[in-house]
């Protein structure tokens, strides 16, 4: 007798094309803006242009006047699975997993007063699509899962003294999940059938609530400390089955509840602190060290397997604590010409055992760069690059049901990001 896996909804495989992103312990901090070429360096104490709100409310209050700063972002993937010893599956290798994604982001900023400054962001939260190649082996694992989303956030932030400012905003997050997999009809005693099709789809919103606070430690040094709090996000959906030819399995899923579906996702809860240190009138060295509550999110997914016991519903992701250590510097060239770069590393959310096929990842680390030019008093443009480096990932995911296993490797993972934008001053 043979076993069935029908389907598997799982994790999150967010890509933030801002703050938050690829769920995997792996941030995608960068959306475009300037400070991207960093590789989140210093990001809750650089207020140069309204993004910083994002990243840590209270340095809207460095942000002089009216200013609006729009970027764009692509996100270039180069992930592909390498069939190994052990794999139990037929079928191809699936092909890059990653293909081109865009995205962009907008934040503005009005300063009220001397204290007080108010902002609002409307930036890309996830952003991610990964698609395999419909008959390969993992198929009836994942053949294609889309999370996208954005986040708008209205901000005040508050100079309480001389040397520091509080900040807070509000953050509402719209998501959309879709997800879509293989069905094995050759089951139960059955052979020779093709393949089905499940797919499985939904948005939802939450609230939650971004904290910062900014301090001016002395003439050089500057110190920044940012919150952001879970947002609850449940999608709710009827699975819709296609091309089911296989009688008893049929039978089996209508025995089971599939009216709807409820898939909880929390986006964790986050903390960084960041700081910089002006070493002299060109130069600017900066730091950041973080931590990312994905332990949180260990219940996403639902399997679903049928055999002539009958039919269940099972998840463990087993995902964990993320920390997030960054450094960078920044090189006034001359008074137009502005350069940055950064080292990052983020652990993994996943061990090696853990890893799926709808979540391929690993430790990272990010290399990036940038330049930012200011071509007019009132307008600045920049531009930055990103490798986020994954390396050798190996996958070694079972059926509950029938032990069968998907074995093999991502070999030599990794991620492009470009970005780009313009900084408006009124």
């Amino acid at each position: 007798m043979r076993n069935l896996s029908v389907m598997q909804f799982g994790g999150v495989l967010g890509m933030l094309l801002a703050s938050q992103g690829w769920a995997g312990g792996i941030s995608v901090y960068e959306a475009g803006q300037e400070s991207a070429g960093l590789a989140n360096a210093g990001a809750a104490v650089l207020s140069s242009d309204p993004s910083v709100l994002m990243n840590n409310p209270a340095g809207l209050v460095d942000v002089l006047g009216t200013q609006a700063n729009l970027n764009g972002s692509l996100l270039l993937g180069d992930i592909g699975f390498n069939r190994g010893a052990g794999n139990q599956f037929d079928g191809n290798e699936g092909g890059n997993i990653l293909n081109a994604l865009p995205g962009s982001s907008l934040f503005v900023s009005h300063q009220l007063n001397e204290r007080a400054t108010i902002g609002f962001g409307m930036y890309g939260t996830f952003g991610l699509t990964v698609k395999y190649d419909d008959d390969w082996a993992g198929r009836y694992f994942s053949q294609q899962a889309t999370i996208l989303g954005v986040s708008l956030q209205p901000t005040l932030a508050y100079r309480v003294t001389d040397n520091l400012s509080f900040g807070f905003g509000p953050r509402l997050m719209y998501a959309y999940y879709r997800t879509q997999a293989a069905v094995n009809n050759n089951v139960l005693g059955s052979s020779g059938l093709a393949d089905g099709q499940l797919e499985y789809k939904d948005s939802d919103a939450g609230l939650g609530i971004n904290l910062g606070l900014l301090y001016q430690l002395g003439e050089r040094t500057r110190l920044g400390l940012a919150y952001t709090s879970k947002v609850k996000l449940e999608f709710e959906d009827r699975p819709s089955f296609d091309d089911i030819s296989n009688p008893l399995l049929d039978t089996a899923l209508r025995g089971i509840n599939l009216e709807q579906l409820s898939i909880d996702m929390q986006v964790p809860q986050t903390v960084l602190a960041s700081i910089s240190y002006e070493l002299s009138s060109q130069w600017r060295l900066l730091g950041s060290v973080g931590w990312q509550d994905w332990s949180e999110f260990g219940d996403i997914g639902v399997e679903v397997e049928s055999t002539l016991g009958g039919t269940s519903l099972s998840v463990n992701r087993k995902y964990k604590d993320t920390w997030h250590v960054s450094i960078g510097a920044q090189y006034q060239a001359s008074p137009q010409l502005r350069w940055s770069m950064g080292v990052g590393y983020d652990s993994s959310m996943v061990d090696d055992r853990d890893r799926t096929a709808d979540n391929p990842t690993d430790a990272a680390w990010r290399f990036a760069s940038g330049i930012n030019y200011r071509l007019r008093e009132d307008l600045d443009l920049h531009m930055t690059y990103t490798l986020v480096w994954l390396g050798d990932m190996s996958i070694r995911q079972s059926k509950a049901s029938s032990g069968n296993t998907l074995a093999g490797s991502y070999d030599n993972s990794a991620l492009h990001i470009l970005g780009g934008g313009a900084t408006w001053r009124f």
